[in-house]
């Protein structure tokens, strides 16, 4: 239970039913690529890591992985390894409790971070890994009654059967029939056109770049001085006029990737509604073909990285046995599937709620849920409702809904009693602090236990490692929460991002170093760099947020599938490289068939 608990992170709760709302069947990666992960993790990596006995991931491949420098090398570069994965994945976490916190309290959402982060530092300053699985434990029963009431309202409310994962099958037809509606709506067409309108503008600014960069900053210019000038201006005006010369590129090259990723928003938000049931939608074959291969890159790459996520791995070590081992697998399984079925049935009930009462509606009566969660960002706002085609009618075309809020405001869309949005404003604070109290832990041994008592001082005191521990707790927690406040993405995007690295990283030497006797020392080093280089060099190219441009994907695959190019990089290397070189001795031959025997 406590494992499902540190699993069921802000991006299952929060961000995963948006994810299939957003994406429709596309989004049901998440759920294959995770539930198909924990499989390998039964299969391949937890017993033989129980067996092997010891602290940390990076304790084992540097007892796997001997030879120069008694195998601290590799030691390094895995806890480098997981510092990365595990604060990147931990910015995910807070990010979700500073959603929760700005919107219930009413404050700053970066303010709301750091006040979220306080809860999170009780957790994880109260004791280690005992006393945060039992915390743990307590978490995963508060997330599962906050998801699960909501849900059973919602499915009494449209179809009168409280049973939510088998009523949703009823409300389809009716979900389908509302999207095929909506798309034919002559004035969805009107909305839409005003998108592909935008998005054709931004294409004949790229043609005919730096010249349009030029004129537009000249344009700029002169209206603020335009504005000045006019002594009827208000201050309001100034200021706007001034806001927008500001956010104007600095340079041709700025213009390009600001125009490229506007180009595409427009273009993404001129398409009809997505269909909820239909598998990689697009507009001709090759279109369909591009969702199709990106689904499976990205099942590929959720697969492997959860069988290499340091922080879960970690938890198999504190079981009494290899049979228990196999056991806490199947029953972490057994309490996320409680979630995972109940996904799609949210995200469904939700999508035909929010079609059924709010596309249509009078712009002058929008619900007050509206206003609340589209004042807690007013720079990127959660929720943008705009009547682009001034007929005082709410159009679809014209919502604009980021998929991190969809659970969290889905008492307040469904109507709900008001003690719901506490309930599931509960339930995602225990799901992005169970998730984060282990991941600071992660991160806090990597450092304490890996890199100062391991490397550094190995006479290191328990009382001063535990301090040590503490100190560089906190540290992390605050980095992690100053780079949550900076919005670096949504939170699948970056949870996304942590995967690909754990797969491209540690999942070949993990998997290699059980079941390959020739893998050694210098092929694991290779692996691990190679695969780490080839999936952050495919992000850094290719991701917008890093500065990147889409143009230069590979076969159209997405940054946050970049694991998939990783790990295969990383398997060659440590394959070709161990060749290359001389073979594991006798010592570490006899650690493999210790691991290895039943």
């Amino acid at each position: 239970m406590a494992t499902a608990a540190d699993w069921i992170s802000a991006a299952t709760f929060i961000s995963l039913a948006g994810g299939l709302y957003l994406q429709g069947f596309d989004g049901l990666a998440y759920i294959m690529g995770w539930t198909g992960g924990y499989c390998l993790v039964a299969l391949l990596i937890a017993p033989y890591l129980r067996k092997f006995g010891q602290y940390t991931i990076p304790d084992f491949l540097a007892e796997r992985y001997p030879g120069r420098y008694s195998g601290n090398l590799v030691r390094i570069l895995a806890v480098i390894a997981t510092i990365i994965i595990s604060f990147t994945y931990v910015v995910a976490q807070i990010y979700g409790v500073g959603l929760i916190t700005s919107r219930f309290t009413g404050i700053d959402f970066s303010i709301g971070i750091f006040l979220g982060l306080a809860s999170i530092l009780v957790c994880s300053f109260l004791g280690g890994m005992r006393a945060i699985t039992w915390t743990q434990v307590a978490q995963y029963i508060i997330i599962l009654f906050a998801y699960l009431i909501p849900v059973i309202w919602l499915s009494a409310k449209h179809t009168s059967v409280p049973v939510p994962q088998v009523a949703y099958g009823s409300v389809l037809p009716k979900l389908n029939a509302a999207e095929k509606r909506i798309a034919d709506d002559p004035k969805e067409k009107e909305v839409s056109a005003i998108f592909q309108a935008r998005a054709d503008d931004y294409e004949k600014k790229l043609h005919s770049l730096p010249r349009s960069w030029e004129e537009g900053r000249i344009d700029a210019q002169h209206h603020i001085e335009e504005v000045k000038r006019n002594s009827h201006a208000s201050l309001a005006d100034i200021k706007s006029a001034s806001r927008a010369l500001t956010a104007y590129p600095k340079s041709a090259e700025e213009a390009e990737r600001k125009w490229t990723d506007a180009k595409a928003y427009n273009i993404a938000r001129a398409q009809p509604p997505v269909s909820q049931t239909e598998p990689f939608p697009g507009k001709d074959e090759d279109a369909a073909n591009i969702k199709r291969n990106n689904f499976l890159a990205l099942v590929f790459c959720l697969m492997v990285g959860t069988a290499a996520l340091p922080h879960i791995l970690m938890r198999y070590y504190t079981t009494p046995s290899v049979h228990e081992a196999r056991k806490s697998v199947f029953w972490t399984l057994f309490f996320i599937m409680l979630i995972y079925i109940t996904v799609p049935a949210l995200a469904i009930l939700v999508k035909y709620d929010i079609y059924t009462s709010l596309v249509g509606s009078n712009y002058a009566h929008l619900p007050d849920w509206v206003y609340y969660w589209a004042n807690i960002d007013k720079v990127n706002p959660l929720v943008s409702i705009t009547d682009l085609n001034h007929d005082n009618v709410v159009q679809l075309g014209e919502i604009a809904l980021d998929g991190d809020i969809i659970v969290l405001a889905t008492p307040e869309i469904a109507g709900l009693p008001y003690f719901i949005s506490g309930l599931v404003a509960a339930g995602g604070l225990a799901a992005a602090l169970s998730t984060a109290d282990g991941l600071l832990l992660t991160i806090s041994n990597a450092l304490s236990h890996d890199v100062y008592y391991k490397v550094i001082d190995p006479a290191a005191s328990t009382q001063k490692r535990v301090t040590i521990s503490k100190l560089l707790l906190l540290v992390v927690a605050l980095l992690a929460a100053y780079a949550a406040s900076l919005k670096p993405g949504d939170i699948l995007s970056m949870v996304g991002v942590a995967f690909s690295l754990a797969a491209s990283t540690l999942f070949p030497a993990l998997v290699f170093g059980i079941f390959w006797k020739r893998a050694n020392q210098p092929g694991a080093v290779a692996g691990i760099v190679a695969g780490f280089v080839m999936c952050v060099y495919y992000m850094l190219t290719t991701h917008p947020a890093f500065g990147g441009n889409a143009a230069n994907q590979w076969f159209h695959i997405a940054p946050i599938s970049a694991g998939l190019f990783g790990v295969p990089v990383g398997i060659a290397a440590l394959v070709i490289v161990s060749l290359l070189t001389p073979p594991p001795d006798e010592r570490t031959l006899a650690l493999i068939d210790h691991i290895r025997t039943p």
